[in-house]
């Protein structure tokens, strides 16, 4: 378990654009416009989303822009943990969309796809981020994705800039392994 830490701790750093840290917690953001999708009797509501609230599970927390080629960088990613069953009680997927970065009259369109989402996987949050607030506080790339997995105390224990190589997702998922347990 050491070697697979070190690992870690040698080739995240190798991709940082962002403000994030290596065994630390997220910088503290909220999202108020839209935030957290909540499916509640076959409907999405919306409610204030905050950082801080990331602890408790197990997370991979993925944010890309709102757009289709940001989503796809790591689709294989998507499928990787669908195939990974992780126990629902230790684990969640925790999805940030920046729409502000949505092509310009598709952020409806983005929205409908997020809300269709969440309804099919309710086990999974889903944050609408109207105004790149997530983006800002974590200085992320512009029209890209981040990836990052954080232990059930909120602290990072992985993280990247840009398309996940097979190897890097084979990871993230044994991490995840690793620390659901």
């Amino acid at each position: 378990m050491k070697k697979l830490f070190a690992l870690f701790a040698v080739i995240s750093p190798l991709a940082m654009a962002h403000n994030i840290q290596l065994n630390h917690t997220l910088p503290t953001v909220a999202v108020v416009d839209d935030g957290e999708l909540i499916a509640h009797n076959d409907k999405i509501v919306y409610q204030k989303w905050a950082s801080n609230a990331l602890k408790g599970k197990v997370r991979i927390v993925n944010h890309f822009a709102g757009t289709s080629s940001a989503k796809e960088k790591n689709s294989a990613l998507i499928d990787a943990i669908r195939h990974a069953h992780f126990d629902r009680t230790t684990y969640q997927t925790t999805t940030i969309i920046n729409v502000d970065e949505a092509t310009f009259g598709t952020g409806m369109f983005v929205k409908s796809k997020a809300e269709k989402g969440k309804l099919k996987n309710a086990h999974s949050q889903v944050i609408l981020d109207q105004k790149g607030a997530v983006k800002k506080a974590w200085n992320l790339n512009s029209k890209d994705n981040f990836v990052a997995v954080l232990d059930k105390n909120g602290k990072v224990k992985f993280v990247f800039d840009g398309k996940l190589s097979n190897k890097q997702i084979d990871e993230v998922i044994q991490l995840v392994k690793v620390l659901s347990y």
